[in-house]
């Protein structure tokens, strides 16, 4: 899908520390950004995330449709208006998380979830990914140190975040020009120093297009 602006979006595992560098990647970078997150990013893709970030008695399909109604939400109203606005969008999440929670944690067959997130993107891909690659072992105590409450999927065991660990991998894989690999062991700082010099090197690449 063409369009004027630069979609960046940040993956990983609960815990690899999205958040912040989402936001200090938008602050590092300037005007013209918009951050926002999966699911969410508008009103009616909150009020989704409310219901799916806290129901525990949630089926597998029912999850993936969720996320897929969020999304198209989302991005018909709020991403692609501003990447054709010549925006630059940073969200925390996007499609690459529905393969690694709904089709490596939940057993959804990938090719469903092709057709599903194709449907609610119409297409749309990000220019790059940063996947913060972390051993969930380690995300998951850092959430518990934090003293925020939990999700309920912040709650599930162990192997179920090694799953998703597992998918992230896999998409990294089979993406490289996309997905951009960064070890989240490293310290803040050094990381967000990698953010900013990839994201600028993909600010140039495409100016010179």
């Amino acid at each position: 899908m063409k369009h004027k602006g630069l979609f960046i979006t940040l993956e990983g595992v609960e815990g690899a520390g999205k958040t912040t560098q989402v936001q200090r990647l938008a602050d590092a970078i300037g005007e013209n950004v918009l951050v926002t997150r999966e699911p969410g990013g508008t009103p009616i893709s909150e009020q989704i995330r409310n219901i799916f970030l806290t129901d525990a008695n949630m089926s597998p399909s029912t999850e993936l449709l969720l996320i897929a109604a969020a999304r198209a939400q989302h991005v018909t109203e709020r991403i692609l208006p501003a990447l054709n606005a010549g925006q630059i969008v940073i969200c925390d999440r996007f499609s690459d998380a529905t393969v690694a929670y709904q089709g490596y944690r939940k057993g959804i067959a990938l090719q469903q979830i092709e057709k599903v997130n194709r449907m609610a993107t119409g297409g749309l891909s990000p220019n790059i990914t940063f996947l913060l690659d972390l051993p969930p072992e380690i995300g998951i105590q850092r959430k518990r140190n934090s003293h925020e409450p939990l999700t309920r999927l912040e709650h599930e065991k162990l192997p179920s975040h090694q799953k998703v660990r597992e998918g992230y991998l896999a998409v990294a894989k089979a993406e490289p020009d996309r997905v951009v690999l960064i070890d989240a062991l490293l310290d803040e700082d050094t990381i967000h120093q990698l953010l900013v010099s990839e994201t600028r090197k993909k600010i140039q690449l495409t100016k010179s297009r």
